[in-house]
């Protein structure tokens, strides 16, 4: 098993070999985790011309600015080119579960808009297949029947708020459920048909273009979508 030195390579390789995607004048997504951390000064030494980035995030928004990166609120973009994110979990169809940082939403938002989504991460975000918790986005009223509903979704079912302050990038709440499933499209159906629910971090591989992988001694891409 890698220890946190190791996986903390792979995330910067991955992250490098990202950086090489990104062409001048692209209107770029930048997610938000660790491993786009190492993303961002890989972008800014590269010294791109009018690349113009929209930040999923405040902590991303800020430290991209912090090293030059030209980043632009997404009301002023309509689409994008590229963006390029990490994940917590990869399936082997492409199916991803995202949310650690609680920006998942907004990430889904910038994937979405971008003609290609690019997944890095370390070899160990694989999985043979997802599994909970699942991040879910989730506003204040009416909070309480919206976590039973969660808790309601499997037997044995939780739904736990993040404890301290943790908030989205919009001030919604965020919680992660626990319930087993084996089918991922049709947990992400029953998340979207709870109210309350702003939205959760099940991915599908629809919305994934190529998936930027570190082993211990190699980068592979591999395209989904």
């Amino acid at each position: 098993m890698a220890n946190a030195a190791d996986t903390d390579a792979r995330k910067r390789a991955a992250a490098e070999a990202a950086a090489e995607l990104v062409e001048d004048g692209m209107r770029l997504g930048l997610g938000t985790g660790t491993t786009v951390a190492h993303l961002l000064p890989a972008l800014a030494d590269r010294r791109l011309r009018d690349l113009r980035c929209v930040a999923t995030s405040p902590e991303t928004e800020r430290a991209a600015s912090e090293l030059g990166l030209a980043v632009e609120p997404f009301d002023v973009l309509s689409e994008l080119d590229l963006a390029i994110d990490g994940a917590d979990q990869i399936a082997p169809d492409g199916w991803l579960v995202k949310g650690g940082g609680g920006a998942h939403v907004r990430e889904k938002v910038v994937a979405a808009a971008a003609a290609r989504f690019v997944v890095i991460a370390d070899d160990g975000k694989r999985v043979q297949r997802l599994g909970p918790p699942v991040p879910v986005e989730l506003l204040g009223f009416g909070l309480e029947a919206t976590l039973a509903a969660l808790a309601a979704l499997g037997p044995g079912g939780r739904a736990r708020l993040r404890p301290g302050t943790a908030a989205s990038p919009d001030g919604n709440l965020i919680a992660d459920v626990e319930v087993p499933f084996d089918d991922p499209a049709e947990l992400a159906a029953r998340l979207d048909g709870i109210p309350g629910v702003v939205g959760h971090g099940l991915f599908a591989p629809s919305l994934v273009t190529e998936l930027v992988v570190a082993r211990a001694d190699e980068v592979e891409r591999s395209v989904i979508g």
